[in-house]
């Protein structure tokens, strides 16, 4: 039987997942930049940032925790093809879904400065899908758990 992870795994496992999410997010806005024009393209551009920023923000938490940081993939599968603007919408909202849902986890295993700053990137996660989708979800970072 192996043993029950400390806090401190909890929340090392738990931020290596909202890493990789984060570099996912990373690469799947490369793709929607160069599908949608406009303010669309604008907002891309600022989620690619700000992902980018909490990417970064993440490598050293980990290593904060003692850690190795996950390394980005060469490439990533999409879910879908993304071929249009309107898929490129619906690409943005799955993975600010997906991003919630790293940060949803991360909140339940950090403590402290670190659980503030899971809940304050899964807040910013979901108004984004909400942008994105034109509409929210009753629990964001939830939707993958149903």
């Amino acid at each position: 039987m192996n043993p029950e992870p400390t806090s401190a795994g909890r929340a090392l496992e738990a931020a290596q997942a909202a890493l990789a999410a984060e570099h996912a997010a990373a690469y799947g806005y490369g793709v929607i930049g160069a599908r949608v024009a406009g303010p669309r393209a604008a907002e891309a551009r600022e989620a690619y940032g700000v992902h980018l920023a909490r990417r970064d923000s993440l490598t050293r938490t980990v290593r904060e925790l003692g850690g190795a940081p996950r390394p980005s993939e060469a490439a990533y599968a999409l879910p879908f093809q993304v071929r249009t603007p309107g898929d490129a919408e619906r690409l943005a909202a799955g993975i600010e879904d997906r991003v919630a849902g790293a940060y949803s986890d991360l909140v339940r295993a950090a403590e402290g400065p670190l659980r503030r700053e899971a809940a304050d990137a899964l807040s910013a996660a979901a108004v984004r899908a909400a942008r994105w989708r034109g509409v929210g979800v009753a629990f964001p970072g939830l939707t993958e758990k149903r």
